[in-house]
């Protein structure tokens, strides 16, 4: 099946299959910040933005993405340098693999003039897990990089 979609601000036409994940899809597009976790929505390894939500790539299907906005964070480099420079300065990057999700989940909980008690940002982080930092880096990194 053809989908035409917006995502990073380019228009595509992609040819997918109608139970294909838009997780697999973003990935054959290059889109290598959406990672496979655990396929089942539970650790934030997949999050995009879609059409102004953050959500899991790995829980929609392909035909979803027909007339949608999608972000991942390959389009939000500008908007997200103070935090990944953060979660560097912090030590909140490990081996790596969650990064990304947490960089989108720190963007929308920013965005959304979350609050800065560490508290309130480890709460904000549910949804997302990492296996090597614990959470109170990633948390520090989040809250350095607040307005």
């Amino acid at each position: 099946m053809q989908i035409r979609c917006t995502i990073n601000q380019k228009r595509y036409d992609v040819e997918c299959e109608a139970d294909q994940r838009v997780l697999d899809v973003l990935r054959t597009l290059g889109m290598h910040s959406v990672k496979e976790g655990c396929g089942e929505g539970e650790c934030g390894a997949c999050s995009i933005f879609f059409n102004g939500k953050l959500v899991n790539a790995c829980l929609l299907l392909a035909p979803q993405m027909q007339d949608a906005e999608i972000l991942t964070l390959e389009g939000l480099q500008k908007e997200t340098e103070t935090i990944r420079r953060n979660f560097v300065e912090a030590g909140a990057v490990q081996c790596g693999f969650c990064t990304p999700g947490f960089v989108m989940r720190a963007h929308d909980y920013i965005t959304h003039n979350g609050s800065q008690k560490i508290t309130d940002i480890k709460a904000s982080l549910d949804g997302n897990l990492c296996r090597c930092t614990g959470y109170q880096k990633i948390a520090e990194a989040i809250a350095k990089s607040m307005p």
